[in-house]
């Protein structure tokens, strides 16, 4: 009784001093219900008819409070993963570090979690205090505690439509500032990912770091080191993918937790033809995400490890290898080396070759090697990586949109391309501007011996 009185304490102490939450009105936080996910909603419902506490927290109410669309939404509750998986048809827990519930709805997944309590001695964390397993369930107060930003304590009641704040987060929104609830240092310990998503939530948000927050990120940036491979690729995902990649990476290099994860970022920026093609890249895909599209992983790491692969292929080429093996060649080494910092997964990477070995197709293709690239399933993604190329002047800008044209046309419509590119390849040819494929004349047959 004692331990959870002190805990209750502590939880109100990093709160605020004992004030206890914010209460925001819809007329004060301006979240319009219509843009929250009717499944989100429908578990919140669900749990409080069942006489639980439900929530939509993080992110989502961040983002709905700010006018952007949120890509998922989750909810937290007072209900333990056993109690939440028999109210619904399709629920599953799952998670060995934090337990949580799957509700599923279709192709919506809501993530469903238990309040947790704040970190203390019987949590498993690393030799650097990075939390490994954590299933200590708590209040809402302390679930708030243990929210990483200010600006994702926050906890929005679709039924009241009421949002509480722990943390002053709705004000700290109002100002753009990235704050982290409680110690810096201690909070970074736990789990160094925080780290790069104080430089997500930044660039995202246009806002800045708050002093204090910002000030141990450079002395602690090698932690990220600790971090599995497959969570920092998911993380450094959403850095490329939140509209502002080009402001993160910047960021990330000012920090020095670039060199964890992506230590190329160097040699990118100091070479102003490197750094040309990978604005162009990252600009296309902020481009993408304002207006909803799908981004894939594969053609992203393409484009921020071309400039290297590419002059690696020069410099293979240069020893003596053919131009072919010479690609490959380029596409291995450049992979290995950026394995040790970032592991790319498989599928991204077979993705990654496909779209480069198909670059030096595109230069010298006969119509049946066209006819087969149509059939390439990389095709498209090539052909957009062509016209990327084309834009930074590596390749010529109407050969890129010729396959571009192709790429959209129909079966007739290529047909006829494919002839008129022909034709027009053998006039450009030396000499009298027809076809310099003469046929071959036979010879003549010699007459027979006359008889006599």
């Amino acid at each position: 009784m004692l331990t959870e009185t002190i805990k209750t304490f502590v939880g109100r102490l990093l709160s605020g001093g004992g004030r206890g939450p914010e209460r925001f009105t819809r007329e004060k936080h301006g979240i319009d219900r219509r843009h929250v996910s009717r499944h989100a909603v429908k578990v919140c419902e669900v749990l409080q008819q069942a006489g639980f506490e439900a929530y939509i927290v993080g992110g989502a109410v961040r983002d709905l409070i700010v006018g952007l669309e949120p890509k998922d939404f989750d909810i937290a509750t007072n209900a333990t993963p056993a109690q939440i998986r028999p109210l619904f048809r399709r629920a599953r827990i799952i998670g060995r570090r934090f337990q949580l519930v799957h509700v599923v709805f279709g192709q919506e997944i809501i993530e469903t979690s238990t309040f947790r309590a704040p970190a203390s001695n019987g949590h498993e964390t690393d030799e650097h205090g990075r939390i490994l397993r954590d299933n200590q369930f708590g209040t809402n107060e302390e679930d708030a505690v243990r929210r990483d930003f200010t600006l994702n304590a926050l906890y929005y009641d679709p039924v009241r439509e009421e949002v509480i704040d722990y943390h002053r987060g709705v004000a700290d929104l109002k100002k753009r500032t990235v704050r982290i609830i409680g110690n810096p240092e201690t909070r970074y310990r736990e789990d160094p990912v925080r780290m790069l998503r104080a430089v997500r939530f930044a660039a995202k948000l246009n806002a800045t770091i708050d002093p204090a927050t910002l000030a141990p990120i450079k002395p602690m940036a090698h932690l990220i080191s600790n971090v599995p491979s497959s969570r920092l690729f998911d993380e450094v995902i959403k850095l490329l993918t939140c509209g502002h990649a080009i402001d993160c990476l910047k960021q990330l290099e000012t920090l020095g937790l670039h060199q964890h994860l992506l230590p190329f970022i160097d040699t990118l920026f100091n070479n102003p033809d490197h750094f040309r093609f990978l604005e162009l890249a990252l600009d296309r895909t902020d481009a993408r995400v304002r207006t909803g599209k799908t981004i894939s992983p594969g053609f992203l790491f393409a484009a921020l490890l071309w400039k290297l692969v590419n002059n690696q292929w020069d410099i293979n080429q240069k020893e003596g290898l053919p131009r072919v093996q010479a690609l490959v060649e380029a596409a291995d080494t450049v992979i290995n080396n950026q394995a040790s910092n970032l592991a790319i997964q498989r599928r991204f990477q077979a993705d990654m070759r496909e779209i480069w070995f198909i670059q030096p197709r595109f230069e010298r293709a006969t119509p049946r090697t066209i006819w087969r690239l149509l059939e390439h399933p990389r095709l498209r993604a090539a052909v957009d990586f062509l016209q990327l190329r084309a834009e930074a002047h590596e390749v010529d800008s109407v050969d890129a949109q010729w396959w571009m044209d192709l790429a959209n046309a129909d079966s007739d419509k290529r047909s006829t391309m494919i002839e008129e590119r022909q034709r027009e390849k053998r006039s450009d040819r030396p000499g009298t501007g027809k076809s310099s494929t003469r046929r071959r004349r036979r010879p003549r047959r010699k007459a027979p011996p006359e008889q006599h």
